[in-house]
């Protein structure tokens, strides 16, 4: 009589070599590549090559001893002619060379130029389109672009600036070299006409009016590419550098206006009542109505009957400053640790908006428990016709369908600001650096707000879905592409969804929340106020988590890899009351993750197998485990039974056993 463990040795030799209709659906291996330095590892765990660890960006993912960054200030005014329906506009800018070169010129945006008949954007995308302002006429028109000459008592030269049509980005050559460590500041005027539909970033409502984009922003250069003066053509959004902002913003008397920073002069601008009101909500965690409806209606909401305010804002450490305005606004607002929570929005949409400075709360307090403190005076939410769009302290919503609907746009445009505002990458160029990561914190802000809807890891679950039927479609794309060169249709997949759902796998299946949090936790604190790039993230993590990811980055973000799990083979092996199984799990795919097995007994019972993705790093094709069980037989064996992974094909999840 053979031995059983003779003959289980057997099978798993079996189960290696002679699968020849598995064999069949199962990839060859990618033939190796050859160079001049010998053989290249070309597997899924070669080990991922980052840039050149520096002075200024550490091999462990933080920012280097010598790490820099510029600043760019600004004291901005702003007149609102809402006959004309335009913007005027004039600043004092002051640009702080904390980089090692000399400078002899600056970039800057000027976005709205996007609003042009013959900009590069209209050229890119239809009529109609999202980021396509069609019969428009906008642009920014330039009156005045002068240098304050250092030591010159106050004297100012003009400055020859260059526009090429159709583009967004004005060179500004410097009257005088810029040297490291000295500051040069610029005067600038101008004016523009406000579009309807400002590629949903902006725009404008009968007489509401929500203002971004709108006045000249510095480029930003820093120690990997120089000038980033990359084109904006809609898709992309926006890489800033940070400084300190005044804002003065003139309209009607009529008019309520929330803007980024918090309001220097309420008592010009509101009534002695408003101001009460104001104080309360700031010691108060319930909702104060600063202005009613009632009061808007009566004319008791303003402090004049005729002619022009000045609102004048202060924000500090922030990277833009936008305002929105209507003579229609109600005003609400709360606190949460001595930060404003405030909602404004129009009578018409009170029915859901009267919980907005609420929901504008619960959000800054579920990503200050989680992640890392808010750090500004105050949150605002503003209802207007602008979809969703985030900035500085606030945060553009419509009007939405439902309270669920509402607090999810609230609660995702005030996640960036922790996700660019605060965490300050290149969105023109990794927008999923900013969107996929503010997709995935908003899962555990929404099952906060809305948990009878479904938890964190439902919402995951809907999002892992998503990504399966893109990646079945082959519609998916390697979220490492800059956004302007993704398909629209797929922008919310490659930039969002995506990123998110790998966050969530990181989190849940390879690190574990503890590690994952930590690590996530670690990089917002390093990086707070400086621009990371995709590599320092991943430094971070595996510095912080202990684990080396290299397979993960490559298949999730770099390359555009697909996942399906299979079992390949069972064979079991009965020796007395011992029942002895081999398994051949299959991968059948180039991406790998780990492996989730549950095991059906005769007698009902289940266990479950969990093995790490770091498993197939032998041989990624095929993984075999031996399993021994007393007094009982396996009957079933699912591949992730809950779901939890990404798997394009699961009608090869499971076995069953033959009934004899």
């Amino acid at each position: 009589m053979h031995s059983p463990r003779i003959s289980f040795y057997a099978a798993v030799a079996f189960l290696t070599i002679a699968m020849p209709a598995i064999a069949q659906q199962t990839p060859a291996p990618a033939a190796p590549k050859f160079d001049r330095t010998g053989v290249r590892d070309t597997s899924i765990f070669a080990p991922l090559v980052f840039p050149t660890p520096s002075a200024t960006r550490a091999a462990s993912g933080a920012p280097g001893a010598r790490y820099w960054q510029n600043r760019a200030d600004y004291d901005l005014k702003a007149t609102l002619d809402t006959a004309a329906k335009s913007v005027s506009g004039e600043m004092v800018f002051r640009y702080t060379n904390n980089s090692p070169d000399t400078l002899t010129y600056i970039w800057m945006q000027l976005e709205q130029n996007a609003f042009r008949k013959n900009s590069l954007s209209s050229q890119l995308y239809s009529q109609g389109s999202r980021w396509n302002p069609g019969q428009f006429e906008g642009g920014d028109k330039l009156t005045r672009v002068e240098q304050v000459l250092a030591g010159g008592g106050g004297t100012k030269k003009r400055v020859p600036i260059t526009i090429r049509e159709g583009e967004t980005m004005m060179k500004v050559p410097l009257a005088e070299p810029l040297a490291p460590g000295r500051t040069a500041t610029l005067e600038m005027a101008w004016n523009f006409l406000v579009p309807e539909h400002g590629a949903d970033r902006m725009g404008r409502d009968k007489s509401l009016y929500e203002i971004a984009q709108w006045y000249p922003r510095a480029a930003v250069y820093d120690d990997l590419r120089g000038w980033n003066n990359d084109p904006y053509i809609g898709q992309g959004e926006f890489y800033l550098d940070y400084g300190d902002y005044t804002v003065a913003v003139t309209v009607p008397v009529g008019y309520i206006v929330a803007g980024t920073g918090l309001l220097e002069n309420p008592k010009d601008v509101l009534t002695p009542t408003q101001v009460s009101r104001l104080d309360e909500a700031l010691k108060s965690d319930k909702v104060v109505r600063v202005i009613t409806a009632d009061e808007l209606k009566s004319g008791a909401a303003r402090p004049a009957k005729s002619g022009m305010l000045t609102w004048k804002f202060r924000a500090k450490n922030v990277r833009d400053a936008v305002w929105a305005a209507s003579p229609e606004y109600q005003w609400d607002a709360t606190s949460y640790k001595g930060a404003y929570a405030f909602g404004y929005y129009r009578p018409s949409a009170a029915d859901l908006w009267t919980e907005s400075a609420d929901m504008a709360k619960m959000s800054i307090q579920e990503y200050s428990e989680r992640w890392f403190q808010y750090p500004w005076p105050q949150i605002s939410v503003v209802e207007g016709p602008v979809s969703g769009m985030e900035y500085p302290m606030l945060a553009m919503e419509d009007h939405s369908q439902s309270k669920q609907g509402l607090y999810s746009i609230i609660t995702h445009e005030i996640g960036h600001n922790w996700f660019p505002m605060i965490v300050g990458s290149n969105e023109r160029v990794y927008m999923w650096q900013d969107e996929g990561f503010n997709t995935f914190v908003n899962t555990f802000s929404e099952s906060r707000r809305f948990p009878k809807d479904g938890d964190q890891m439902q919402r995951a679950a809907s999002e892992r879905g998503a990504v399966e039927q893109m990646m079945k479609a082959d519609q998916d794309g390697p979220i490492m592409t800059p956004p302007d060169r993704i398909a629209e249709r797929s922008l919310g997949i490659a930039a969002y969804v995506k990123p998110s759902v790998g966050l969530q796998l990181l989190r849940q299946e390879i690190l574990g929340p503890d590690a994952f949090d930590d690590a996530f936790r670690t990089y917002v604190a390093r990086w707070a106020f400086k621009h990371p790039t995709p590599a320092d993230f991943f430094r971070t993590m595996e510095d912080a988590s202990g684990h080396r990811l290299d397979w993960f980055w490559r298949e999730w973000f770099v390359e555009n890899e697909h996942f399906d799990q299979a079992i390949d083979g069972v064979r079991t092996f009965s020796s007395g009351d011992t029942n002895q199984v081999a398994v051949a799990y299959g991968n059948r795919a180039r991406g790998v993750l780990p492996i989730r097995a549950r095991f059906t007994m005769s007698d009902g019972s289940t266990e479950d197998f969990n093995y790490p993705a770091e498993v197939w790093s032998t041989n990624t094709i095929r993984y075999i485990r031996r399993y021994s069980f007393v007094g009982k037989k396996v009957v079933k064996i699912e591949l992730d039974p809950d779901h939890r992974l990404v798997d394009i094909d699961r009608s090869n999840n499971s076995w069953t056993a033959v009934t004899p």
